[in-house]
């Protein structure tokens, strides 16, 4: 299936000078949600827990999680989440975040998979990876709907196996 043509680019979106990439399309097509899910699910099989962040990795790693009857953890922004939580700050195209996981719901040595929408400069990512693997879960996978191509540096920051369904050739 032909998932790229789904995939419309805002210009200067949420701040001037980003081209950010709306999902709005592909989620709207319920075929296409279908086919995305099933694809993931295949990649993710292998996972003890499927590991994603609000807002966008929720739409893809839970219904993900749901198919293999595997655990699905939330990452959240600071302040989310109740509880214990470890966090993490990390950089974005367009400024700084912080990323928090609840304490208790990983073990060491369970196999995450890591399901978000986008592979850009890879910062988000990298600091879920710090987050599980401080916690001694290992990083088997990262599987994201799309791959922006123009920044190559984030195959650098992520030394694990990365999937996706969509590659977008383009500068940053």
């Amino acid at each position: 299936m032909e998932l790229k043509s789904l995939i419309r680019t805002v210009e200067d979106f949420p701040i001037k000078g980003v081209k950010f990439k709306d999902i709005s399309l592909l989620l709207a097509n319920g075929e296409a949600l279908h086919y995305t899910i099933d694809k993931m699910a295949e990649m993710a099989k292998d996972a003890d827990i499927v590991v994603g962040p609000d807002a966008r990795g929720f739409l893809f790693g839970t219904p993900v999680a749901a198919k293999l009857a595997k655990p699905f953890i939330m990452v959240r922004k600071k302040g989310k989440l109740p509880g214990e939580v470890i966090s993490c700050d990390y950089g974005l195209e367009y400024g700084r975040n912080i990323l928090e996981i609840q304490k208790g719901l990983v073990k060491p040595g369970q196999k995450a998979v890591i399901i978000d929408d986008v592979l850009a400069t890879g910062g988000t990512l990298e600091a879920i990876t710090k987050l599980l693997e401080d916690q001694g879960v290992i990083v088997s996978k990262i599987i994201v709907l799309m791959e922006l191509g123009g920044f190559k540096e984030a195959r650098e920051r992520l030394p694990y196996e990365i999937n996706h369904l969509i590659y977008i050739e383009e500068e940053k």
